[in-house]
């Protein structure tokens, strides 16, 4: 215990004689010293006219402050109350546990803390000791200083979430992600941009159905900040929540309830062929009718290889007059490329070029020829194989082209170029993906639904530049070799023909 006295130093308890008087000097650099009132013993002059120890025995500045003092913790989770209602994940001795344990000693208020500390303590015995120092002025002038130990007893409880867990009532608000399409691209690209911008954080779980996915929340507000971030990555329609009562209390006027958000996915897709209505025809310069979907985005791109011309469909103008795609990619034919010969025409990075081709399937049988324009006129090349539309032998519903009674489809409508299997095999990195329940209750990855279609996803990431910045892609350390001092070392690439 140190007793301090605001003001005072050596040289103003310093008796100074008056030398004009005659009276003696005291020796620089001494103290006065008084006798203490209580004991007698000497001591350096205070206004309490008391030594330490009296003052000790006589007033405790830690009275009122309890010196054992209860805490919860989480049994399952280990997450520490952070009163009133907060549950906090803390490391051992941490600044974050620390703050807690202070918020729980009462009395604190009353005096002035200098220092807390921890004492270290068994990670088992379920006790904290945090070692505090604190001050407060007793008397007038005097301050006075004490350091204690207070002993917090952890007990254990269960937090709202672990509580929830345990009650099989897990989420309150889920956002139910639909697109009516036969396949699960889309969901692949979405899946990716999750996980870039870490929007999954907050799911208590993801769960896949046959025509979308399922993503459970705790809180409200938490779906509502998923839906907005759904409708600024792909073009999508959100729609108002519904919600459902569980239970209500007329006397604190408080409900319990759960929210179900809905958000629909245009359904086109990268490669798909699609019949602009007269509407979106004209807001986008008169481009098509009959246009090739180049890409997802915030909105719709589309490509006319007829015209090299270019356009978009952003999500409110798509669903003032929805068209849903003439013909997919599972629908598409594998061609061969028996001449090509530029056109001079190109958009950006793609060149048109017109060229000759057969179907695969019939080299050797017949000797059928196709004459087709392409956007892909700087890739391809005689001997190539790509995959195109057959508009000779398609099938599709006349309700989406009954606007366009004069309508000339083209023979053949190329959409891809077709790579070698030896491609795939040289291919350096992976994609990490969600790890979702399906209904059954059985886990697992998001792209095991389809190894065709994902595989296809892959391949545009692979020769799409523009999708491969959107997206996050890693090594994959199964391609690689580790060198003695630990790195890893690509594979040697295969001589060309091979």
């Amino acid at each position: 215990m140190q007793v301090q006295m605001p003001g005072t130093d050596a040289s103003s308890l310093m008796a100074l004689a008056d030398v004009r008087s005659g009276a003696s000097a005291l020796i620089p650099g001494t103290q006065a010293t008084i006798l203490c009132c209580t004991c007698g013993a000497p001591m350096v002059w205070n206004p309490a006219s008391m030594c330490a120890n009296c003052i000790r025995t006589r007033v405790d500045i830690t009275e009122g402050i309890p010196k054992s003092v209860p805490m919860q913790c989480c049994r399952a989770c280990g997450r520490f109350l952070n009163p009133p209602k907060h549950w906090v994940a803390c490391q051992p001795e941490s600044k974050e546990l620390l703050s807690i344990c202070l918020k729980r000693i009462k009395g604190l208020n009353k005096v002035k803390l200098i220092d807390a500390s921890f004492i270290w303590t068994e990670p088992h015995c379920r006790r904290l000791k945090v070692k505090l120092t604190v001050q407060k002025e007793v008397y007038s002038g005097v301050i006075l200083q004490q350091a204690f130990a207070v002993e917090l007893v952890v007990h254990n409880f269960q937090c709202t979430n672990c509580h929830m867990v345990a009650a099989d009532n897990t989420w309150r608000a889920v956002v139910q992600v639909r697109q009516k399409v036969d396949h699960k691209r889309t969901f692949y690209l979405l899946e990716q941009l999750i996980l870039k911008y870490k929007a999954h954080q907050q799911t208590t779980s993801v769960k896949e159905v046959p025509d979308g996915i399922d993503f459970y929340f705790l809180h409200r507000n938490h779906a509502v900040k998923f839906q907005e971030f759904l409708t600024s990555v792909i073009p999508c329609r959100p729609k108002s929540a519904s919600e459902k009562v569980l239970s209500e209390d007329l006397n604190n006027n408080k409900v319990n309830a759960k929210y179900t958000f809905s958000v629909e996915i245009v359904p086109i897709c990268k490669d798909d062929v699609i019949c602009l209505h007269p509407r979106q025809h004209g807001s986008n310069g008169n481009i098509g009718p009959i246009v090739l979907c180049s890409g997802v985005t915030q909105s719709v791109k589309l490509l006319d290889p007829t015209t090299m011309q270019r356009g978009e469909l952003r999500q409110e103008v798509y669903y003032k007059n929805p068209r849903a795609a003439i013909m997919t990619l599972k629908q598409a034919t594998e061609y061969t490329v028996l001449d090509s010969e530029l056109t001079g025409l190109s958009a950006g990075k793609m060149q048109q070029a017109e060229l000759t081709l057969a179907r695969t399937r019939d080299l050797g049988s017949n000797d059928e020829r196709f004459r087709a324009l392409t956007h892909l006129g700087n890739l391809l090349q005689a001997g190539d194989t790509v995959l195109g539309y057959d508009f000779t032998a398609a099938v599709f519903n006349e309700a989406e082209t009954k606007e366009w009674p004069r309508l000339q489809l083209p023979d053949v409508l190329v959409v891809k170029k077709v790579y070698p299997e030896k491609r795939r095999r040289n291919r350096l990195w992976k994609l990490r993906s969600l790890i979702k329940e399906e209904e059954e209750g059985t886990y697992k990855s998001l792209h095991k639904a389809s190894e065709a279609d994902y595989e296809r996803f892959m391949e545009d990431v692979d020769m799409d530049p523009e999708l491969r910045q959107r997206v996050n892609v890693y090594k994959d350390p199964a391609r690689f070799r580790i060198a003695e001092n630990g790195a890893l070392v690509p594979p040697p690439r295969a001589a060309p023909g091979e």
